[in-house]
């Protein structure tokens, strides 16, 4: 078979299907296009998905008629001259516009601020219909109807409209947060408007605009710098997560990325904090030499290669786990919500209620029956209960001073213990609601971590040696990691094929439950198990042992105890969640409470 050139139209269509993949992959050409020309608001409409229409305008710096001539060429780009590393454009490839207009019908009517007219050129299916003069705005207008109608068969793998739309929603969203101090409208006969004002500098109001008010209650701000790189951003707190990882935002040097070292480094920072299939919020910004990093890895322009991945993903590790340090531990303010609208299920309003029947069984307005215990009867066996103090002064030390009186406790005073596992503490502007074995749980890791970085933890020998038995695999596994074990304060030893001998134990954890503890890390050193051994992993293995010795759920805690526990939480990194992931304790403002009782 003879060797032929392929003709421009279907060389640039073949290129389209790369680089335009679909409406959201034009859609965010086209805003780039917009920003670059330095644009201060930018106005996206779609139809059908983007599929029937698709349309951005913007009030940059423009065009005129030789600029349009050439912009609908392939590699015919201002945005760079002879390399390709000193990029600070999003753009550069010179390839969206004749890629979309080889596929699509596509029309440019663009005006320059000191021109007197404008001018539009129309492309369909890599032809040029018409260029001629136009009315026009300063900026630039680009329509983009029935796309892929020139490739049917890329026609047919989109999905529905209402998932395109959305694919061009998180586009705009992810836009929007790079750049606050341009304003974005989004809008079409397929959607609700969707509108993000300028916000200037204010970076972290536009990502209270796209992410939710709440964001901002959450957020932990970044500020870090490793050799020539540096991050800011905004890290939420770990109770303060979501079901998938949409919710992560990155940006080097102002280009919107899904990197996958940068979305590893994510996981990796929240590691044990984050509960399983939950995830992090988190928007953050790398700035660095261009020359350092390569953005010409895919024609999609969202995979970046990082001269040196190491020290990025050092540095995001790093940054994010010094900021939860600092202020990780605080509550998600999301729990008080939580709180407030399962305590008052019925408070909705009238449009929102089910039209139903009337009852006196139902009726709001019927005489009030206990029946889920505060009644006489349920509440006797809280008789023999001592009352605690509302000192919150340390129990450090054998001799506790008293607070003075101006001292200030973030997590208050302890007020009571229900159900032996969760303490009820004053604080200044409200009350605070700690789940004692959670709240130990993540006390005790906290220690068992610092001091594996320093020295082997201390131990405490066992006058019977603890047999357990398990699978002889579980055995060979156990005793191949017995060293590093030893390290954690866990000394065992095999006793036959099948069973471990357990002769120390860590002190910090005061009475083990060996048999549950071997029988868990055996299970998780199956899992993870590698040549490497289980060093990387002994920070999991803390956690696990942490659990086993925590306190447990249904003790009942003397007051000094429970303020105790609160002190040494406030001064604990990561109080906030234990090693799961699952929050420690929840804050009620008593603006919160009065909203309940109906007092504001």
């Amino acid at each position: 078979m003879a060797i032929r050139q392929l003709s421009e139209t279907l060389i640039n269509q073949i290129a389209a299907g790369e680089v335009i993949e679909r409406p959201a992959s034009a859609a965010k050409e086209l805003i780039e296009n917009a920003i670059d020309a330095g644009a201060t608001r930018i106005e996206i409409a779609t139809s059908g998905g983007g599929k029937a229409l698709l349309r951005v305008s913007d009030n940059g710096s423009g065009m005129d008629a030789a600029d349009l001539e050439l912009a609908v060429r392939r590699h015919c780009t201002s945005k760079i001259s002879e390399t390709l590393e000193d990029i600070h454009t999003l753009g550069f490839r010179g390839e969206a516009l004749p890629s979309i207009g080889s596929v699509a019908r596509l029309s440019i009517a663009s005006r320059r601020r000191d021109s007197a007219g404008g001018h539009e050129i129309a492309v369909a299916a890599g032809k040029i219909a018409h260029m001629r003069p136009a009315a026009a705005n300063p900026g630039t207008i680009v329509e983009v109807r029935d796309l892929f109608f020139a490739t049917p068969a890329r026609l047919k793998f989109l999905k529905t409209e209402k998932a395109e739309a959305g694919a061009i929603t998180e586009i705009v969203k992810r836009m929007a947060i790079a750049f606050p101090a341009v304003r974005f409208v989004l809008s079409g006969s397929d959607r609700t408007t969707l509108e993000f004002p300028a916000t200037g500098d204010d970076h972290l109001a536009r990502m209270a605009q796209v992410l939710g008010k709440e964001f901002r209650d959450n957020a932990i701000a970044l500020d870090a710098v490793r050799e020539e790189i540096s991050l800011t951003g905004f890290a939420g707190v770990p109770t303060f997560n979501r079901g998938n990882s949409a919710h992560q935002y990155a940006f080097v040097n102002g280009r919107p990325v899904q990197d996958k070292l940068i979305l590893s480094a994510i996981r990796g920072a929240y590691a044990e904090t984050i509960p399983s299939g939950r995830h992090p919020v988190a928007v953050l910004s790398i700035t660095l030499d261009p020359a350092l990093v390569d953005v010409n890895v895919h024609p999609a322009k969202s995979d970046v290669r990082f001269r040196d991945p190491g020290l990025v993903r050092g540095l995001i590790v790093g940054a994010i786990r010094e900021a939860l340090a600092r202020d990780g531990s605080r509550a998600a303010t999301t729990g008080a919500s939580d709180m407030l609208r399962s305590f008052r299920p019925g408070f909705q309003p009238n449009s929102q209620r089910q039209q139903t029947a009337w009852s006196a069984e139902t009726s709001p307005s019927r005489p009030y029956q206990p029946t889920t215990g505060f009644g006489e009867r349920p509440q006797a066996s809280f008789d023999g209960l001592s009352m605690p103090t509302a000192r919150a002064e340390p129990q450090f030390s054998p001799q506790p001073t008293a607070p003075e009186p101006n001292a200030r406790y973030p997590l208050g005073a302890a007020r009571a213990q229900i159900h032996a596992n969760y303490i009820v503490a004053q604080t200044e502007d409200g009350l605070v609601i700690v789940d004692q074995h959670a709240a130990h749980e993540r006390l005790v890791f906290e220690a068992m971590r610092k001091a594996l970085h320093s020295k082997r933890l201390a131990s405490q020998v066992l006058l019977i040696p603890e047999i357990i038995d398990i699978p002889e695999e579980d055995c060979d596994r156990l005793m191949q990691h017995a060293a590093e074990l030893s390290d954690l304060g866990l000394a065992i030893e095999r006793f036959g094929p099948g069973a471990i001998a357990v002769r120390e134990t860590p002190a910090m954890l005061g009475e083990v439950d060996a048999h549950g503890l071997i029988r868990q890390l055996a299970d998780e050193i199956a899992e993870w198990d590698t040549a490497s051994g289980l060093s990387a992993k002994l920070e999991y293995v803390a956690a696990t042992m942490a659990c086993h010795g925590s306190v447990r759920s249904g003790r009942r805690l003397r007051p000094e105890e429970m303020n105790a526990l609160l002190r040494e939480m406030e001064v604990t990194p990561g109080s906030g969640q234990c090693n799961h992931g699952r929050p420690t304790y929840i804050e009620l403002k008593l603006s919160d409470i009065e909203r309940l009782f109906g007092r504001s």
